[in-house]
């Protein structure tokens, strides 16, 4: 069995290298009994389980021939896609966690997120999260039409780059007391989100931190844990 972690793939058909490099990392672990998890921003946005496009019907019918070989695929929403639904994963048996999800493997406890509700100093972010993932609104705007969806997320994105760029690292990075609190019932804490990857030891804990897939450098930290027990926090080279 092999277990893979990866988030903060940031998929559009504005960035069809990265789409590639998706594809070619199922390719990838196909035959290797893959427990495939995503923590997260695996779209740069999503509008709802209604869109349809033809770069993402490649990616659907590469999923469907992974999920046909034994694999499994995991998905937990992020800030970019949190409106990806049960729907769109049914297109090929792919399973919707939890915010939180904890696990064992090798009789060691994982906790997963996506990671940005550990950033708990970015006050504003977090007020602005606990609104729009509100279920209500949420159901409120899948019933809206696709176009203002569409308008509506290119919105959001604009106005988080220009919020970011007014920001410290520091703030927008995870909060030392919140980690803590997560950790304490498990072994390690797996998250992405603050694109700073790293296996960061605390005390007999590790925090273990994914890295966003970055067209200009053609790679992305993934993390490996393989039938021998290996661990690793790997660079997956997105091909040209």
């Amino acid at each position: 069995m092999t277990y893979l972690f990866i988030s903060d793939l940031h998929l559009s058909p504005d960035h069809p290298r990265l789409v590639r490099g998706f594809l070619a990392l199922l390719t990838e672990y196909q035959h290797k009994n893959t427990q495939l998890y995503i923590l997260g921003d695996w779209f740069n946005a999503w509008i709802g389980d209604d869109y349809t496009a033809t770069w993402l019907d490649e990616i659907v019918n590469a999923l469907k021939a992974f999920t046909a070989q034994g694999n499994q695929v995991y998905f937990q929403v992020g800030n970019r896609d949190f409106a990806l639904g049960q729907k769109f994963l049914d297109q090929f048996n792919g399973i919707l966690l939890p915010d939180v999800y904890n696990l064992e493997i090798n009789h060691k406890k994982y906790r997963l997120e996506h990671g940005d509700a550990l950033c708990t100093d970015d006050v504003s972010y977090q007020r602005f999260r606990k609104i729009i993932r509100n279920p209500m609104l949420l159901g409120l705007l899948k019933r809206t039409p696709l176009r203002f969806r569409q308008q509506l997320a290119n919105g959001f994105r604009k106005k988080s780059s220009a919020t970011k760029q007014l920001k410290s690292y520091d703030i927008m990075d995870v909060n030392a007391q919140t980690v803590a609190a997560a950790l304490a019932q498990v072994d390690i804490l797996i998250h992405g989100h603050t694109h700073r990857p790293k296996i960061h030891q605390l005390g007999a804990k590790q925090r273990i931190v994914l890295g966003d897939w970055r067209e200009k450098s053609s790679e992305a930290m993934i993390f490996v844990i393989t039938e021998m027990e290996q661990t690793q926090l790997i660079r997956w080279s997105i091909p040209v």
